[in-house]
């Protein structure tokens, strides 16, 4: 990725501490969800929803290089700082419409259940002069393609878009350990 040099409050930034949250606040939240969104889910879905994904650091790693690879190709022009990722809440079909995932390696026993799709964005000055965060295909075109997955717009792109799915979800997986 082209960036530009670093000054000194960016080498202060680079060199501080790590992003934090207290653990009560954590578990506050990881509570919150189970005892009211997944017994919501049980209760009028009858479904054992899934509570946790987990994607390794290695495939979040390759994401983010093939976002900034692929961007280059295509805009050299965009910095590291135009560039983010949006995270979808999203849910598989049932198993009746199981047929959309046909060429996935995803198996049945993910239907119906909670999951996260990762879709690239790259800011984009709006109508009205505003820098905002757009949906973004990093293998489309010199600029990409700009992308409508809010639920108010009735198309989008066509074909394959740039995207992360699928780590490990609890359940379907049965992961011995886990801390919330």
């Amino acid at each position: 990725m082209k960036t530009k040099p670093i000054s000194d409050a960016e080498t202060l930034e680079l060199t501080s501490v790590p992003n934090t949250m207290n653990y009560e606040l954590i578990q506050t939240l990881v509570d919150n969800y189970r005892n009211n969104h997944l017994v919501a889910i049980k209760d009028k879905l009858d479904i054992d929803d899934a509570h946790s994904i987990h994607f390794s650091l290695a495939t979040l790693k390759k994401f983010i290089t093939d976002i900034e690879t692929e961007t280059q190709k295509n805009n050299p022009e965009v910095t590291e700082e135009d560039l983010g990722i949006r995270f979808y809440y999203a849910a598989y079909p049932t198993t009746e419409n199981w047929s959309v995932m046909a060429n996935t390696p995803i198996g049945t026993e993910y239907a119906e259940r909670h999951t996260l799709v990762m879709i690239p964005t790259l800011k984009k000055e709006d109508e009205n002069g505003d820098l905002l965060s757009y949906d973004f295909n990093p293998l489309e075109g010199s600029e990409g393609e700009f992308m409508a997955m809010a639920s108010n717009k009735k198309s989008g792109p066509s074909g394959e878009v740039m995207s992360q799915n699928h780590g490990a979800l609890n359940p379907p997986n049965q992961v011995k350990v886990e801390l919330f």
